[in-house]
């Protein structure tokens, strides 16, 4: 069962992402800070990190370098999740080298699609 880790600052987008991801098969981690998700992601290795961009302590875009500077986790595809649509904020997102960017509220076919993808889930 592949593993997700999903880095996420709010209960209701922690339990939406979490229920998705549960119904479809995935094991969940969860963490609420970007230290918090850099810690998790080191000490359990998931599959796949939905990292929240604007979280507590700091941003989801330096817990993501953190994530791929780090040997254990840097080939771990990371996406991400997050309510900053402009496009100033998806160019900062794409500069970073996130592995792909899901909005929020969450669109269930692409977020779907995109987990599967990136996560190496090969059923249907």
């Amino acid at each position: 069962m592949k593993k997700i880790l999903i880095v996420e600052d709010n209960d209701k987008n922690m339990k939406l992402a979490r229920d998705i991801l549960q119904a479809k098969g995935y094991a969940t981690l969860e963490a609420i800070s970007g230290e918090d998700g850099v810690r998790v992601a080191t000490e359990q290795l998931p599959d796949l990190v939905l990292m929240d961009i604007q979280l507590p302590g700091i941003n989801g875009i330096e817990a993501f370098r953190q994530i791929r500077a780090d040997p254990r986790t840097a080939g771990i595809p990371v996406i991400a999740f997050t309510a900053l649509v402009t496009p100033t904020d998806r160019s900062q997102v794409t500069a970073a080298g996130f592995d792909a960017f899901l909005s929020k509220p969450i669109n269930l076919k692409e977020f779907v699609a995109t987990i599967k993808r990136l996560a190496g889930d090969r059923t249907p």
